[in-house]
Formats: structure tokens, sequence, C-alpha cells
């Protein structure tokens, strides 16, 4: 049985109906690309499966590893190992990107899947923190810079991902990592991802463009349209889409 499992996903905000029934299901070491054109609720998916309160699930179900998701709150769905890489980060002056992600990783401890209630060591984070950014080539003086603050698109993004090796998650949603990137710091945040890519995680990757499927290659490729799933296939469908557009679609769009 798969990790994720979404069956008759319907939500709405401020009244209008956004997803209109999404069925997909995903399993750890998978990545799954969710392509589709602006307005096409793919934000809206990756917002749901977080929690976010501004939208109302009408109809369907969520599980991850047999857990209810919708009945759970953002946080419980966090320490249950699912993440989102946002993608427009915020940023917070005052706060370092260090202390946001030991404040990250001691929310996540309590409760979570660490099994620790009490605050990680200093010395313990130092250490996976010096990890993460070495892996992901972040230069450790960003971490002392307040988070997101004067930062490019490109350091905002690799903080994002680096957070995400320091959460280690089982699924990683990642909302259109690659808006805004310039083909260096694409590559950058894509070897990031690459980099953690392994059979405990699962990666639900929603994009606009096929180019950072260049970079991160994906193993099934969904095309969300109007609210609604309306192809699944592997890589060569991210390929047929860049070539030829949404009119590749034809009259499953019209439907």
């Amino acid at each position: 049985m798969s990790d994720l499992v979404i069956k008759g996903l319907r939500a709405e905000i401020d009244g209008t109906e956004i997803l209109k029934g999404i069925d997909l299901e995903l399993s750890k070491g998978e990545v799954h690309a969710v392509m589709g054109p602006n307005g096409s609720g793919k934000s809206t998916l990756a917002h749901v499966l977080a929690g976010h309160p501004a939208y109302e699930v009408t109809a369907g179900e969520v599980t991850f590893e047999g857990a209810d998701v919708l009945e759970l709150e953002p946080d419980e769905r966090a320490r249950l190992g699912m993440f989102l890489a946002f993608q427009y980060p915020h940023a917070l002056p005052g706060v370092t990107v260090a202390s946001f992600l030991r404040q990250a990783v001691n929310a996540h401890r309590k409760g979570g899947p660490e099994g620790k209630d009490d605050p990680i060591p200093v010395k313990e984070f130092a250490a996976r923190l010096r990890e993460a950014a070495d892996l992901l080539k972040v230069e450790r003086s960003m971490t002392s810079r307040y988070l997101n603050d004067g930062f490019s698109g490109g350091e905002k993004k690799r903080v994002e991902i680096l957070q995400m090796a320091m959460l280690r998650p089982k699924l990683a949603i990642l909302d259109e990592t690659d808006s805004g990137l310039d083909i260096d710091a694409l590559r950058i945040v894509a070897e990031g991802v690459n980099a953690q890519r392994g059979p405990e995680l699962g990666v639900l990757l929603i994009t606009h463009y096929q180019r950072i499927l260049n970079f991160i290659k994906p193993d099934h490729v969904h095309i969300l349209v109007g609210g609604r799933i309306v192809r699944s296939g592997g890589p060569e469908l991210a390929q047929e889409l860049e070539a030829h557009g949404y009119a590749l679609l034809g009259e499953e769009v019209n439907a």
C-alpha cells in the first residue's frame, strides 16, 4: 500500500472550489511531479496537504502511513513526517537562520518520529547543521544571517532545502521550488534535493515548468488542470508537455 493516499479530495477557499476531486498515491522512495498551468490548483493542493487554515476540505480523504491527515493540525502533520517548502518563503528579521532551525528541530522532536521531548543539545545541533550545510553547499555564514531578510530568491530556496535536511521528513512537498531561480541557483537547489533522495523519503514536486525535472528526475508525472488530475504517466509526459503545451491534452482538458 502507498504511504500517501489521496482519494476524491475537494477543497475550496472563500466559497470557491479549487480542488475538484484529486486522486493520487505516492510511496516513500518515489518522486512525483505535479505540473499544470497557473490557477490549476497546484499550490492549493500543497497547502491543503500541509493544513493551511484558509482552505476548507469539502470531500475526500488523505492518509499518510495510515494516519488520517485531515484530522491533524499542521504541527501534527509535520511531526508525522510531512514537510512543505514554500513557493514564497517569508522573512523573519531578528531571527537568525540557525536559531530558526534549532526551534524547528525542537518542535519536530517533541512527540515526533525522533521520540525525544527534550531540546536538542547545542553540540549535536551544531554538528548536524554543519553536516547539512556542507551536504547542500550552503555557506555557514548564511546561518548567522536573519532568516530570508535580504536574501536572494536562490538563497531563500536553499534555506528551505536546508530546513528539510535538518528535519529529515518522510514526505517533502516542494511547492514551485524552482520559481524565480536562475539556472545556477536551480541546479544548486536540485542537487540539495537529490542529495536527500532515498528509500525513506517521498517527494511531491509541484512545478509549472519542465526545466527543474532536468535536474530532479521524477518517477511519475501528473498533469493538474482545473482542479483535477487529467493525465498521469512517466517522465516522458513532462517532455511531451514541454514540447507541445497543454494543447497536448486536448479533450481531457476541455472535459
